[in-house]
């Protein structure tokens, strides 16, 4: 059993370990005067850096969670470890020799299982064993196809990228000659135990996941051969001391420097992409591993980011165009508040990702990818609208609808601004009538009472079934007019029939009012009327639905509002009106639609549309002469 370490050696590696070098592993850390650093604390989530770093003095302090020591307790602290685990890795970085006492004393803590730095001793050397056997006549599978992708030996070397052979226990004989025991690497979670231990890797291509500090956690595991037994595309290292996936961002040790340099972050969806925006230039890229982005993934951007109030930087998405994709970013949208830096997305076109599109049309393109980026809440917004038929009044109303749903949940009161100017511009309404729809949004709150609403904007992915709305009252004050037309029509169709040729079912909002029209149209209209004094009775036979019957036999007796026999200026008002009211409702939709219509890249359609609602007024104009007499 190994001695404690002599208290002279721990002393050597508080004085030889630079705790600037170590926190800025972890923390984008920025100069705060005085001989101190300063950077978001990675143990608390907050807006504004308060997570202090003097190297002259060794230590480190968070003035908002109270949390700080020297550099020993930041590596226990931020990796879990056990005092002595921390001291032998800072000892391994800045070349500290241990002095241990003589004897078996104590034992360490750390010999209760598999010291960490033994695991990621163990992983690097997997990794090399690996990236050997990506050299071998097995691999050949595996070189295809990263040549196939437009990547090389150099791009494979740069990255890492091995081959594990298809036998089953290569890797474990390996470990074992390099003194590896079989716990140790079944800890790793490259090796897995079954009735014996066995490779859990076998005939895959694989790459190296690290941490930030360039340590191997971990790696992901693409299926080459048709007879793998496990279907799954790729394959990932379990849940481990080391890797845990809802933290782990691979490719965040190349990247992680020119994150914090530019104050930007790509988020692709593969290693492949990951590849390829690094080969292309956008060596901010980086990717989850077999999970959603999610908080964890972001409080570790963050740090590298250096995203705080004071200073905001840009996070990029990208996705693919189809329905996955757009359900991916309204999971985006959901944790957009995450970050102070403004959220975008990158969408190519033709549904390409960065891996594609660079094999396609070159590194120009992913880098034009991601220069074309568009704010994350618009992509999401226009996506949603674009569910529903803004050409016509319901469908804008319910795209206000389901879109406020959106617009309310952002918990940054700040955006919620912005984002309601935006919305009235993309379905075409008024931005107070925005506002005043997000507001009852707001208002209505969670779902379910006592308890928060948990919801995201996932639940928007695409428009809930109505309810079966309830019809609306025949004498709501909406459809007065209808209601006093169709009483004219069937009490006195001699008085209205050289009048009525216009009129049509489209000017009948009330679905029971155009029913009841519909009768009346496919009897032959009020003209076929003349002085047939079963004209009533006629109709009625021919209604076949309920609610259209009782209507009629109210229009039928129900007295006129002008209390006596209509006049032919109380016709012309009431028929004219009601077609007046149609054209109303048309130069409504086509004001929206010309409000959504960019006048200089679509001029054509939008003079053509003009020139429509010119018309249209000049028809409004007409009618409301004609109702006036």
């Amino acid at each position: 059993m190994a001695g404690r370490i002599k208290d002279s050696s721990i002393a050597d590696v508080r004085d030889a370990a630079r705790i600037d070098e170590v926190v800025a592993d972890y923390v984008m850390l920025r100069n705060a005067g005085g001989g101190s650093m300063k950077g978001l604390c990675p143990f608390h989530d907050e807006k504004s850096p308060s997570f202090h770093v003097t190297p002259a003095r060794q230590f480190c302090h968070c003035f908002g969670c109270g949390e700080g020591g020297d550099v020993i307790w930041f590596l226990q602290r931020h990796d879990g470890l056990e005092f002595v685990e921390a001291v032998e890795r800072l000892a391994d970085r800045f070349g500290v020799v241990l002095q241990r006492e003589e004897g078996g004393g104590r034992p360490e803590p750390s010999q209760r299982g598999p010291q960490r730095s033994r695991l990621l001793e163990a992983n690097r050397v997997a990794q090399e064993f690996f990236a050997e056997q990506l050299g071998t006549p097995d691999a050949v599978v595996g070189r295809r196809f990263l040549a196939e992708r437009g990547f090389d030996q150099a791009s494979a070397l740069h990255f890492g990228i091995g081959f594990a052979p298809r036998g089953g226990e290569e890797l474990l004989r390996h470990l074992h000659g390099r003194g590896f025991t079989t716990d140790e690497a079944v800890a790793t979670g490259s090796v897995a135990m079954g009735r014996s231990a066995y490779d859990r890797f076998r005939g895959r291509l694989l790459w190296p996941i690290r941490d930030t500090s360039g340590g191997v956690i971990g790696f992901g595991a693409r299926r080459l051969f048709d007879d793998d037994k496990i279907e799954a595309k790729y394959l990932n290292t379990p849940e481990t001391a080391l890797y845990k996936k809802s933290q782990v961002l691979y490719g965040i040790d190349l990247a992680r420097r020119e994150i914090g340099r530019s104050s930007q972050a790509v988020i692709v969806e593969g290693y492949t992409d990951v590849m390829a925006c690094h080969l292309a230039g956008i060596t901010t890229a980086v990717a989850t591993c077999g999970t959603a982005f999610g908080d964890d993934h972001a409080r570790v951007l963050r740090r590298f980011l250096h995203d705080h109030d004071e200073f905001r930087g840009e996070v990029v998405f990208t996705f693919d165009g189809d329905a996955a994709g757009q359900k991916a970013a309204l999971r985006a949208f959901a944790g957009d508040q995450n970050f102070a830096s403004q959220t975008y997305v990158a969408v190519e076109p033709s549904g390409m990702d960065p891996c594609d599109l660079r094999m396609a049309q070159g590194d120009e393109a992913v880098r034009e990818l991601i220069a074309r980026r568009e704010p994350l809440y618009r992509f999401v917004l226009t996506n949603v609208v674009g569910r529903f038929d803004l050409d016509r009044a319901d469908g804008r109303v319910d795209a206000l609808r389901e879109a406020a749903k959106l617009v309310s949940s952002i918990r940054d009161r700040s955006k919620v601004e912005a984002f309601s100017r935006e919305l009235a511009q993309m379905i075409g309404v008024d931005v107070e009538e925005a506002r005043a729809e997000v507001r009852r949004a707001v208002a209505r709150g969670p779902a379910t009472s006592g308890r928060q609403d948990r919801r995201t904007p996932e639940a928007a992915q695409a428009p809930a079934a109505p309810e079966r709305s309830k019809v609306p009252d025949l004498r709501d004050r909406r459809f007065v007019l209808e209601r006093e037309t169709l009483k004219l029509v069937v009490q006195h169709p001699e008085a209205v029939g050289s009048l009525i040729g216009d009129v049509g079912e489209d000017d009948f909002r009330h679905p029971t009012y155009r029913g009841v029209w519909a009768v009346v149209d496919g009897a032959g209209g009020p003209a076929a009327a003349h002085t047939d004094a079963g004209w009533t009775a006629r109709l009625r036979a021919r209604t076949q639905d309920a609610e259209v019957a009782r209507a009629l036999g109210e229009l039928a007796v129900e007295p006129l509002m002008a209390g006596a026999a209509p006049t032919q200026e109380y016709v012309a008002q009431h028929v004219y009106g009601l077609q007046e009211l149609t054209v109303q409702r048309r130069i409504a939709d086509l004001k929206s639609k010309l409000q959504r219509t960019n006048p200089v890249t679509d001029a054509t359609e939008y003079n053509r549309m003009f020139g429509d609602l010119v018309a249209l007024e000049q028809q409004r104009r007409t009618l409301r002469e004609r109702a006036v007499g």
